[in-house]
């Protein structure tokens, strides 16, 4: 996902002095803004309440298992890369990478399985035997259209900062319609594939938008050609590694980090943000302030927020140290089950979730022997639910705190019956996330994945980096404003947050 060249234009930056920027939030949104911004020549202050970086991107220790609590699937480091070179370092200097060989194992209800290569071609091979020459006919061409539609779609919908719905205006949108963009998803991938299997298997991303895939517009097949097209990989000691990273780089390049309190207030004199006052009662003189929270109305004074927003589906997350060795498994296995349009409706319609669940199931320890001890692995298993806002087809009167137990026991059985024989017994060290958990770490409607992805919350109509009301030196970062939701796309808006405070940066 390497960085376009982009048309300069005027952009809206914060006005007057920017010597002292405070970040809220050490997440990657607010350490790759860090990063850039300290690279700038600015003095940084990242404020973090959690004892640590990393945000979303936790991690859990415990039994000699090694837990990533967040994203568990790592594509494009070389953004992070970019935000690193701010301050003359590499990822690879401070990480070891690991590409992937099998991106992801597609696991399907009638018992097929097809194994996603990063390498094309052993790909479609793998296609043209579980689905049939035609079949890998077909992948080849779609492969193509998804490097195409992502060297349209970068600069129009991803990388950059709007201001206006104008500035949406431009022959790449032209050819972003033409090549069926604004068609739904399902409707596309529909009409280059005539295997099932391979049309789940290029729709199922509309879920990290946020949206169903009969819903989401095709312009998201474009986050397939991020992990198939690109490839994933592993950072040894699992994702949490990378947050880590960067803020190691970021504290060696000057950047003051303050973990363990919370942010109690902005403080303003006039228009402009002057100080913020920490949970204890000190105050950080600032000239500008990085908000990367993921309801930033709720911190910053004046600040609107959506008259009516969309959230994104939940989801259980629940993460696994077992004492198995459950041989024979991928790194990632999405699990299809046989339901399909009726589990969607079910999730963002009818407000209860999937009866007959697609999982994203992750084991690492087959990569990275260091996160498990011997004879054991560690797994997460991600399974989508309802978010807690009703207007967004979520539903708020469902009782977590009885049905995430059972949840948790009936995802373990679907699991076993699935290939993943002797997990339930084996289970040692777990950590189980629900919508209420989302909840109470400050994410609205209870979810990880914030604003979906519909059009109308899409580019230009998404909460921007800089915005309209609110003090005039407060820019903000994360899942909820432009790019969006991902680890590419937070690792994005903090760099587009930073150059509302330093101006562009030459491409």
């Amino acid at each position: 996902m390497s960085r376009p060249r982009r048309t300069r234009r005027a952009l809206r930056t914060v006005p007057g002095r920017t010597d002292r920027i405070v970040v809220v939030g050490a997440g990657l949104a607010g350490l790759s803004a860090a990063l850039r911004l300290r690279g700038a020549g600015r003095e940084v202050t990242v404020v973090e309440r959690a004892a640590g970086p990393g945000g979303r991107a936790g991690r859990v220790e415990r039994g000699g298992y090694v837990l990533d609590t967040g994203p568990s699937v790592f594509t494009a480091p070389e953004l992070v890369d970019d935000a690193l070179a701010a301050v003359g370092e590499r990822l690879a200097d401070r990480v070891a990478l690991t590409p992937l060989a099998t991106t992801y194992r597609a696991r399907f209800a009638d018992g097929s399985a097809l194994d996603v290569h990063a390498d094309r071609e052993a790909f479609a091979a793998e296609v043209a035997q579980v689905c049939g020459p035609g079949s890998a006919t077909e992948l080849r061409r779609y492969l193509d259209h998804l490097v195409e539609l992502h060297r349209i779609q970068l600069p129009v919908f991803i990388d950059r900062n709007f201001d206006s719905p104008l500035d949406l205006a431009g022959p790449e949108l032209l050819a972003l319609a033409r090549m069926g963009g604004f068609r739904t998803l399902s409707r596309h991938v529909d009409r280059y594939f005539s295997d099932d299997r391979l049309r789940r298997l290029f729709s199922f991303q509309a879920l990290y938008a946020g949206v169903s895939p009969f819903r989401a517009i095709a312009a998201y097949a474009v986050i397939a050609q991020l992990d198939i097209g690109a490839g994933v990989w592993h950072p040894a000691g699992g994702i949490a590694a990378v947050p880590a990273a960067m803020a190691a780089a970021a504290a060696d390049a000057g950047v003051v980090f303050r973990y363990g309190t919370g942010v109690a207030e902005l403080q303003l004199t006039g228009s402009r943000v002057t100080g913020v006052r920490l949970d204890g009662g000190e105050r950080l003189p600032a000239d500008a302030v990085v908000v990367t929270v993921d309801q930033p109305s709720a911190l910053v004074p004046g600040l609107r927020s959506r008259r009516r927003p969309v959230y994104s589906p939940s989801c259980v997350a629940l993460h696994l140290g077992v004492r198995a060795r459950l041989p024979g498994q991928a790194h990632h296995t999405i699990s299809f089950g046989d339901s399909w349009r009726q589990v969607f409706r079910e999730l963002t319609r009818d407000g209860r979730p999937m009866s007959d669940p697609s999982l994203l199931v992750s084991m690492p320890s087959v990569t990275d022997r260091s996160l498990a001890p011997e004879g054991g692995q560690v797994l997460s298993v991600v399974a989508p639910t309802p978010n807690l806002d009703r207007r967004s087809g979520g539903n708020p009167d469902l009782d977590w705190p009885t049905l995430g137990p059972r949840y948790r026991d009936e995802v373990l059985a679907t699991m076993e019956t699935r290939g993943w024989t002797g997990l339930t017994g084996a289970v040692e060290v777990e950590e189980l996330r629900t919508p209420l958990d989302w909840a109470a770490q400050g994410m609205a409607a209870g979810t990880p994945f914030a604003l979906a992805h519909t059009f109308g919350q899409t580019g230009p109509f998404r909460p921007g980096t800089l915005p309209r009301s609110g003090p005039d030196n407060v820019v903000l970062a994360g899942s909820s404003v432009q790019p969006g939701v991902g680890v590419p796309m937070v690792v994005i808006s903090g760099r587009l947050a930073a150059e509302r405070i330093t101006g562009p940066v030459p491409a």
